[in-house]
């Protein structure tokens, strides 16, 4: 998935703003560097920078550039998908090298699941992480669980260390973070709610 260290433990959707690093959304001059980096990064991509700037086109907010000092550190992709796109995620209908627009939610559209295409970092652009995350709790994207394929020991690392776990699918290998506010809160256990009512029938 990407290259670099991350050891510290934080649930995707807390980790640390990095003063260090500025991420926003990729320019098209940008692209090109965007493509040989996650050549260069991450095992099994083979989308070119054409094929980039086309997703690029049709949903800007979908690739981010991690940056420090005006050097590009790294970048994100994400697949924003419909509901008929995360259907076909899970059932591995989907070609994640090359999906067809009709599974991505349209711009503006609100995202039913946030699929992270690929992470491609240097040195400290892995801090970029926590303004990533930042950019998905935007409105449009708030409903979405997201998911990955890590594709590296360094990327189920980071899976590990940032709350993602695997999840049952067709799709192989497939981890998913499941946003704070879809979790259901503790249940108290049967015993303490029998134990509240006997001492409420007391009285």
């Amino acid at each position: 998935m990407e290259r670099g260290s991350f050891d510290a433990r934080h649930d995707f959707d807390a980790l640390p703003l990095s003063p260090d690093v500025d991420v926003r959304c990729a320019q098209s001059s940008e692209i090109a560097a965007l493509a040989q980096m996650a050549h260069r990064l991450v095992p099994g991509v083979r989308i070119g920078a054409e094929e980039l700037a086309r997703y690029a086109t049709f949903d800007p907010q979908s690739i981010l550039t991690f940056s420090r000092k005006g050097h590009l550190v790294g970048g994100m992709a994400f697949l924003f998908l419909n509901d008929r796109g995360h259907d076909a995620l899970l059932l591995d209908e989907i070609c994640l090298t090359a999906p067809e627009t009709h599974y991505l939610a349209a711009a503006k559209e609100d995202v039913a699941a946030i699929y992270i295409w690929a992470i491609a970092a240097t040195g400290r652009g892995i801090a970029g992480l926590g303004k990533a995350a930042a950019h998905l709790r935007q409105l449009r994207f708030r409903g979405a669980d997201c998911y990955a394929q890590p594709s590296t020991v360094a990327g189920r690392d980071i899976m590990k260390a940032t709350g993602f776990a695997p999840v049952p699918s067709f799709q192989p290998d497939l981890w998913c973070y499941e946003r704070p506010w879809h979790r259901q809160p503790m249940r108290m256990s049967a015993a303490i709610i029998q134990a509240r009512s006997f001492a409420d029938a007391r009285y």
